[in-house]
């Protein structure tokens, strides 16, 4: 089965009815979705033991996917990431079996450059093996060369709405995961039930669906009508 998640775990009031009455913010979210995508990991660092408070807070099968931080896509723009990409696994560690994805989402500006992303992949691969996923934002990685070095490294592209750079229909098997970030207005606009449907049925069996558009609220109840769909 899929996870549908969104990123982060607030649960607006008109939902609130739909969850566990009881527990932490996360825990009453956990008690409806399987996965949830951590994006305060890009703006700042977190105890080890906060890690490990939210992995108790979840059942066992519930997954956490992390984004990497942006000392290492942006400031450092990838080049020379070992020793940030070393601290950054070893904060996450306390989430053990419950760590999903990792996702490399990259700035406007940074264009494929094929020396420098070999060896950046490179460095990723030689200190984690787990699911790798990246979300560029240049025209340039619609490159065959920029595909090949992704399968290289086994790194799953983001099939992100709206798609700055690989379309839906760019996809030529189901996406392992996917964003949403609302349009027109992103982070803000809220999905029809056909455009969730539509993205559902681009959904690997093993992927993500983590609904962004969390500015107006919008993310849970889209990805609570999503979930819905996906148990129909």
């Amino acid at each position: 089965m899929p996870i549908i998640a969104t990123a982060g775990w607030s649960i607006p009031k008109k939902v609130a009815g739909q969850f566990a009455h009881e527990g932490s913010g996360l825990a009453r979210y956990a008690s409806v979705f399987d996965g949830v995508e951590i994006n305060s990991t890009f703006y700042r660092r977190h105890k080890q033991a906060t890690y490990a408070r939210w992995a108790e807070a979840v059942p066992d099968n519930f997954r956490f996917a992390i984004k990497i931080p942006k000392d290492i896509t942006h400031a450092q723009a990838m080049r020379d990431i070992t020793p940030l990409f070393k601290i950054f696994l070893d904060d996450i560690a306390p989430l053990e079996t419950k760590r999903g994805p990792l996702l490399c989402q990259l700035p406007p500006s940074l264009a494929f450059d094929p020396q420098r992303f070999d060896v950046a992949f490179q460095e990723m691969r030689n200190e984690d093996d787990g699911q790798l996923v990246i979300e560029v934002r240049h025209k340039s990685w619609m490159s065959s060369e920029a595909l090949e070095l992704l399968r290289k490294f086994k790194i799953d592209r983001v099939l992100a709405d709206p798609a700055p750079v690989w379309p839906a229909a760019d996809f030529d098997r189901p996406a392992r995961y996917v964003r949403l970030h609302g349009k027109p207005r992103m982070y803000y606009s809220s999905y029809s039930d056909d455009e969730l449907r539509a993205n559902l049925e681009r959904l690997a069996p093993d992927g993500w669906c983590v609904l962004d558009n969390t500015a107006s609220g919008a993310a849970i109840e889209n990805a609570l009508t999503m979930l819905e769909m996906d148990h129909a």
